[in-house]
């Protein structure tokens, strides 16, 4: 067994990454369509636990969970039933107009988001983070009128027009694209930071429609907010009674070791943006803010298919039943105990995040993309 095995990985080494076919693929694709932000030729074929495969046969470990869009893994077993339960020619209409028809799907899984959110919730579905972010600061809007919102430096929240105005990340993202008024103040990540009261002296001088932010960074370097700066901007948020929207899509879910990170500063928002892990983008709003207007809030294709539905929910059940928020914590502390030790090797200066949330900072960006590839040559994402 021993040498069967030696064997399968010495002929894996053998295959070129990338593959000919992979090759073949890319290039023929960037002939016709935008390129967009892809970070390496891979052509993925199919996956299985943390696995990849691409389509020369090359199987790469996946760090990224798919861009933390996988929390269960690949090819997980009740995820597959699921699947399979919808191939059925029974069921038919796979896709629906989800905010004209109402279907069983939306039920169940708007029941159990909101089993694992702030009480007193109701929630809209919609296709993508992007989309969840528009409508939370739809909603603010809604509620305050046309005022600047607050954002924060290196946030993300999505490339669509409204919400890149509040994104901060690359300056590729925003250049020469109009934005809707926006204030911004310093991401604190200490208590001591001298900028930590900056939202105090911005909100004794405006108005503002809403203060959006994430609690860990994610695009913007895996940044965590020092305790301080979050519970402050929620204690400012309710002297000066502004909705406070926490943007969750990366950080949700339980990868920090919490189904939401904002739980581990012991705040709540009053609207929070969900999508990624969820298969579907969501947003949860307090009832204090809901419209009480049909139409405000629609789209054709609310919500995505019945199956992404179907699958969020299943989601849900599995990191329930398994445990996983306190796997979570338990295996990225230990990871993170190892990480640590690695600074300053290659060019390793930092080690940040929570939970399996974790970010490894490097000197340079040449260092960093250097440090990318050569994970990706070894096979590892």
């Amino acid at each position: 067994m021993c040498k069967s095995y030696l064997s399968e990985i010495e002929f894996i080494a053998m295959i070129k990454i990338p593959g000919p076919k992979a090759i073949r693929i890319v290039n023929a694709f960037k002939k016709i369509a935008y390129d967009s932000t892809f970070t390496y030729p891979l052509v993925i074929k199919t996956g299985k636990g943390c696995e990849i495969e691409d389509v020369d046969g090359n199987r790469f470990l996946d760090f990224t969970s798919n861009i933390g869009s996988c929390p269960v893994g690949y090819s997980h077993p009740k995820i597959l039933e699921v699947i399979k339960k919808y191939s059925n020619t029974e069921i038919g209409i796979h896709k629906i107009a989800g905010q004209d028809f109402y279907c069983e799907e939306h039920l169940d899984i708007a029941s159990k988001l909101l089993s694992i959110s702030k009480k007193n919730s109701k929630v809209f579905f919609i296709n993508s983070g992007a989309e969840a972010v528009e409508n939370a600061i739809k909603i603010a809007y809604r509620k305050m009128g046309p005022l600047p919102g607050v954002s924060c430096d290196n946030d993300f929240h999505g490339r669509t027009l409204g919400a890149l105005s509040f994104t901060r990340s690359e300056e590729v993202q925003k250049t020469n694209f109009p934005e809707l008024p926006v204030m911004r103040i310093k991401f604190c990540t200490v208590d001591s930071d001298l900028q930590i009261d900056q939202l105090e002296y911005i909100l004794k001088e405006h108005r503002i429609a809403f203060i959006i932010t994430e609690t860990i960074q994610g695009e913007g370097g895996l940044n965590v907010a020092s305790k301080l700066f979050i519970q402050n901007i929620r204690k400012l948020a309710n002297e000066y009674d502004v909705p406070l929207i926490f943007d969750e899509v990366q950080s949700g879910m339980g990868r920090t070791g919490k189904w939401w990170a904002y739980q581990h500063y012991r705040v709540e928002p009053d609207i929070m943006t969900v999508a990624k892990a969820l298969q579907v983008g969501a947003t949860v709003y307090d009832k204090k803010y809901d419209p009480n207007e049909t139409g405000v809030l629609s789209s054709t294709w609310g919500g995505g298919s019945r199956i992404d539905m179907a699958i969020g929910s299943m989601i849900i059940d599995i990191i329930t039943k398994n445990r996983l928020l306190s796997n979570s914590l338990r295996i990225g502390e230990m990871l993170k105990k190892y990480l640590v030790d690695l600074i300053g090797v290659n060019g390793l200066i930092d080690v940040s995040g929570i939970g399996l949330m974790i970010g490894l900072e490097f000197g340079t960006k040449r260092t960093r993309d250097n440090i990318v590839q050569t994970f990706f040559k070894k096979r590892l994402l």
